[in-house]
Order: structure tokens, then sequence, then C-alpha cells
């Protein structure tokens, strides 16, 4: 029986801090006005978040803009998408994405402007346009060096075909609540759901 294959991650997870030059002292408090503007509109918008809670109201949360479930999981279109500190082009960039198809999560909705929170923890605000609704997922194994078996069919027992490691990225084919289809560069097959950042444990996508 041949070996299964391999598969690691790309180590660039495609955020790069945002390039600054020096300010002068008027754009310095530029910044922290807005900073300060920011801070109100994201303490207000986590308190309609809260009001919208499921466990609160005993309903769905949805986005005050778009009424689609909040949070909620989509991907970066392009390759190079700007987060700043608050929900407006007046806010500082903070860090730059420089890798297409990564998969965030949105947090929270401010007119056209989404936070979001990548697998690593780390959030801003973005543009709507710059997301899109096609899923992706990034492979989280249970140890820091561990393999991930990807397997022939949704099923502990069938062919494991490729081992991926900590970070590989994929495309969501579909989803039964237990187990994904993914598709990479050079692999497809199924892996355990909640081995998995981009979608939630129990959730079916088709």
């Amino acid at each position: 029986m041949a070996l299964a294959a391999r598969i690691d991650c790309d180590a660039d997870v495609g955020r790069r801090p945002a390039a600054h030059t020096n300010r002068t002292a008027d754009e310095t408090m530029g910044s922290a006005r807005r900073l300060f503007i920011a801070t109100l509109i994201a303490v207000a918008t986590a308190s309609a978040a809260r009001a919208a809670d499921p466990a609160v109201t005993g309903s769905i949360a949805t986005g005050s803009t778009s009424g689609l479930p909040v949070p909620r999981f989509v991907s970066l279109k392009p390759g190079k998408v700007n987060v700043r500190a608050g929900p407006t082009k007046d806010n500082d960039v903070t860090w730059v994405y420089t890798r297409a198809g990564l998969p965030v999560e949105i947090t929270a909705e401010s007119e056209n402007w989404r936070r979001i929170r990548d697998w690593e923890g780390a959030e801003g605000w973005v543009y709507h346009s710059m997301l899109s609704g096609r899923r992706t997922a990034v492979v989280k194994t249970k140890e820091k060096d561990g393999l991930l078996a990807l397997r022939a069919k949704p099923d502990p027992s069938a062919e494991v075909i490729a081992n991926l490691q900590s970070g590989v990225l994929g495309t969501v084919k579909s989803c039964t609540g237990q187990w994904c289809r993914i598709v990479g560069h050079g692999f497809e097959g199924w892996v355990v759901q909640e081995r998995l950042w981009g979608v939630y444990p129990n959730e079916k996508v088709e």
C-alpha cells in the first residue's frame, strides 16, 4: 500500500503590518480622535450584538445591515485587503492581508463595514466588498506539529489519502455536521469537521 502524501501548510498566513510614515502632531491628534470615535462605534456595535444575542432574545442573531447571521464565516476576496481600526476609511490601516481566500469570521456590522476575526484571533474592520461568501477553512490540528488525516470517504475507517499539516488552506465543498469535503492544491477528500477553522461545529454546508 502506498504511503499517504503529506501536505504542508504555506507558512505565510497572509497578514502584514501596515506601513506607516512619520506623522505630524495634527495627524497624530486626528488619529487619536478617529480611534476614540471607532471605540464608541465598537461599543455601540457590541451592545447591539448583545441585544441580538440568541441567548438573550431566543432568536438567531442577524446583522443590522445585511440581515445575515452574525457571527458567520466568509473568505477574503482579493489578494490585498486593508484592515482598519474602525469602520470608516478615516481610521488607520492596522494591517494588510495579502492572501485571497483566507477564511474570516464576521463578528459585527456597521453600515458597509464588517468587523472580522481570523484564525489566529486578530480582529479589525474591512469594507464589505472585500469579502466573499465562498467558504474556505484552515486545518487546526490538536497539536502544533500534528497532522490531520484526509480520507477518501467521510468515515473514520476510510483510506487515508493524505495527511494535512496545521495551517493548510482548502475550499469547503460540503459538510455533514461531522465531516467536511475540502479541496486544495494537490488534495481533495474528507476531514473531521471539528479540526477545521472556517466552519462551525455541527454546521451543514451544501
